[in-house]
C-alpha cells in the first residue's frame, strides 16, 4: 500500500534531492570511466583470495521511497527490493555459487534491501555494519563517515589468507569514491592496497553473466 507518508517522502526526495530519485535506479557511469568485464583470469585471481567483492544491492521498487528520516530498524520505512530484483538476485546467487569463490561471510549495509540482497546471493550469516549506510540522501558533512567506511572496507587488506572479503551496500557509496555508479546487482572486484587505497579490477554487471559463464564453461 502506498501511504500518504510514502507520497510525501517521494515528493520531498524529488524536490530536495532531484538527482536522488534515480540515484539507486539507473545512472550511467561518467564517460571517463571504463568498465572492465570480468574474465576467467579475474575469477582465477578471486580463487587465490585476498580481494574484495563489493556488490550493489538488487533492483528496488521506486513506488516506496525511503521515509525521511529513515528508521534502520523498520524495513517498512525503507525502499524495498522489487519482485524482479529478488528474482535477479537469486539468479546472481546461483551463478556466483558456480564460481566457487572462497569467502567466510558477507558484510552488509544496515538497510534492509542490502541485507536481503546479501542473503540471497551469498547466504547466511551476514555481518551488518551500521556505518556502511546509504549516502545519497545525506548532506555532505553527514555522508563522509559512510563514504570513509566504504573506502575502508575495500582498501583494508583481507586478513585471512586464501579468502576474499564480501561487502554488500549501495551504488552511491562507490560513486563517491570513484567515477562509477554500478547497475543494481553488479559485483565489483577490488584489490585492497591498505594505506594506498584500492585498485579497481573488474565488474560482473547483471547482463555480463552469460558471457562469463560461457567463457568458464559453467553454463
Amino acid at each position: 500500500m502506498i501511504t500518504a507518508a510514502r507520497i510525501r517522502a517521494f515528493i520531498f526526495t524529488c524536490i530536495i534531492f532531484p538527482s536522488l530519485a534515480a540515484a539507486e535506479i539507473s545512472i550511467p557511469a561518467p564517460a571517463d570511466f571504463h568498465v572492465v568485464p570480468a574474465t576467467a583470469a579475474h575469477i582465477q585471481l578471486l580463487k587465490q583470495g585476498g580481494l574484495v567483492i563489493y556488490m550493489r544491492h538488487g533492483r528496488t521498487d521506486p513506488r516506496f521511497p525511503d521515509l525521511i528520516p529513515v528508521n534502520l530498524d523498520d524495513c517498512d520505512s525503507q525502499r524495498p527490493l522489487s519482485d524482479a530484483g529478488r528474482q535477479l538476485l537469486d539468479q546472481v546467487g546461483e551463478n556466483f555459487a558456480k564460481l566457487k569463490i572462497p569467502y567466510r561471510i558477507a558484510i552488509s549495509s544496515p538497510f534492509c534491501r542490502a541485507q536481503e540482497s546479501a542473503k540471497r546471493v551469498f547466504g547466511e550469516p551476514i555481518k551488518v555494519d551500521t556505518p556502511l549506510r546509504y549516502t545519497a540522501a545525506m548532506p555532505d558533512a553527514e555522508k563522509q563517515p559512510a563514504v570513509e567506511r566504504t573506502r575502508e572496507w575495500i582498501s583494508k587488506p583481507v586478513e585471512e589468507q586464501g579468502y576474499n572479503r564480501i561487502v554488500v551496500a549501495h551504488g552511491p557509496n562507490i560513486a563517491e569514491i570513484m567515477d562509477y555508479l554500478p547497475p543494481e546487482s553488479t559485483i565489483i572486484i577490488f584489490r585492497p592496497l591498505g594505506a594506498q587505497g584500492f585498485a579497481y579490477i573488474a565488474s560482473i554487471e547483471p547482463n555480463h553473466w552469460p558471457a562469463l559463464l560461457q567463457e568458464l564453461e559453467l553454463e
